[in-house]
């Protein structure tokens, strides 16, 4: 069996959906002929854990981890933060932004490229370069971002000359938080120049999006596909869940201002003032981090009542609840690229074979996996009408006790078939 070097800054007990590209292709790697050895941090600050994600790790492979320096604990402990708040003021507030804010995104920008993880380069380079010799790969992966692992696996493919598989969650400097950090001509170049360096590098790019491969490719990446996130059967019991009893509009995941969905909570305000019965039945749940903006715009609207916030709860329970919903809300980040943007959790929803309500351009590569599978429909985020229309015709279905869909084309989507083309284009770079 041939093996790949699987270099990732999150593994579990790393939580959220970023641990799950490298730790669901390294579940289901020796399927196909791929003994994964994973090199991960020791010591990462991860924003929440999740131990249920261990499960995945199969029995019996390499897993390397080593001590990583990074600057949030004192950053929180400078902004006076508590050590379980976020330390991310990019997109995802916790409270309205102060002068402390404001210079730790500049920070993070100009002084901490490609990333705050920025220290686990150079002495993850000198080890793994001595580890290889000793212990010989066939293929380098990384996923990114964070693109500190990016670098990592630049810098080693370039000095091993080990071919190299470049994956992205996210685009490096065409993400749409880009524009966010503030960045400065010169740390702009430095950007641009070390994507030119992997782009060069790699012998093979990968990302989760047709858009956003057209997008690499304008850039100037050469040989790109597309592997998207995809959902794991195995996460999904055999029996079909009950339903809410109550008409809960469900979101899992973090729900930053740049989805800030002032629409289409107005029309669940107008609805639950037009429709005492509607006011009843509706319950919003939203589980993750929300930013603090779209808290205050459910309590304007008259919502207060109706929502319920998680916070961040372990991996099988968001599932449950998405499992159970009569509407999964799903906003798309308001950017120039939404185009391409593809949430991990948009598999998990159409798997979940309940009625999907998406934000952001019809003409997306949501919106297009949407019809295919026949899971929801997409609405521009001032589309009052449409939207409304949809919520009310959806919840009339609830009335019914018939908010069923007919799911289609969803096998194609799974982890498993995802890893297999990941496989094959291991195999072509060796």
């Amino acid at each position: 069996m041939k093996k790949v070097l699987v270099i990732s800054y999150y593994w579990p007990p790393s939580g959220g959906i970023g641990v799950h590209r490298c730790l669901k292709f390294v579940k289901y790697l020796q399927d196909f002929g791929w003994e994964p050895v994973v090199y991960a941090p020791l010591n990462a600050q991860y924003e929440y854990c999740d131990d249920t994600n261990f499960k995945d790790i199969p029995e019996n492979i390499t897993i390397i981890r080593r001590k990583i320096l990074e600057p949030f604990g004192l950053f929180k402990k400078i902004s006076g933060r508590k050590k379980t708040d976020s330390a991310n003021p990019i997109y995802l507030r916790d409270r309205k932004p102060k002068p402390i804010d404001k210079m730790a995104i500049w920070i993070r920008g100009n002084l901490f490229i490609p990333d705050a993880r920025k220290f686990w380069i150079r002495p993850s380079v000198k080890f793994l370069k001595k580890y290889l010799k000793e212990n010989p790969v066939d293929v380098i992966f990384s996923d990114g971002p964070p693109h500190t692992n990016t670098m990592i696996a630049c810098k080693l493919s370039k000095k091993t000359g080990i071919p190299w598989l470049m994956d992205f969650q996210d685009p490096w400097t065409q993400v749409d938080y880009y524009s966010m950090l503030k960045i400065g001509k010169r740390a702009d170049r430095i950007h641009h120049k070390l994507e030119r360096e992997a782009f060069n590098t790699a012998k093979k790019t990968t990302i989760v999006s047709p858009t956003w491969k057209k997008d690499l490719e304008s850039i100037g990446a050469t040989n790109v596909d597309v592997i998207v996130w995809g959902y794991d059967e195995d996460d999904f019991g055999k029996e079909d869940m009950i339903l809410d009893e109550d008409f809960s509009i469900i979101h899992a995941g973090q729900l930053g201002f740049d989805r800030k969905p002032d629409t289409f909570i107005k029309v669940l305000g107008d609805i639950k003032k037009e429709n005492p019965e509607f006011a009843k039945n509706l319950k919003i749940k939203f589980a993750g981090k929300v930013d603090y903006s779209i808290i205050e715009l459910i309590n304007d609207n008259g919502l207060a009542d109706n929502y319920t916030g998680f916070g961040n709860i372990p991996r099988p329970q968001a599932l449950e609840i998405t499992l159970k919903a009569h509407i999964l809300f799903l906003p798309l980040n308001k950017a120039d690229n939404a185009k391409g943007r593809i949430p991990g959790k948009l598999f998990e929803n159409i798997r979940a074979k309940r009625p999907i309500l998406c934000l952001g351009p019809t003409d997306s590569d949501v919106s297009n996996i949407l019809k295919e599978t026949n899971t929801g429909k997409t609405f521009e985020y001032d589309d009052y009408e449409n939207i409304k229309k949809y919520i009310l015709d959806i919840y009339s279905k609830y009335l019914s006790k018939n908010n069923i869909i007919d799911a289609r084309n969803l096998e194609k989507y799974t982890v498993k078939n995802q890893t297999k083309l990941l496989a094959g284009y291991l195999d072509k770079i060796t």
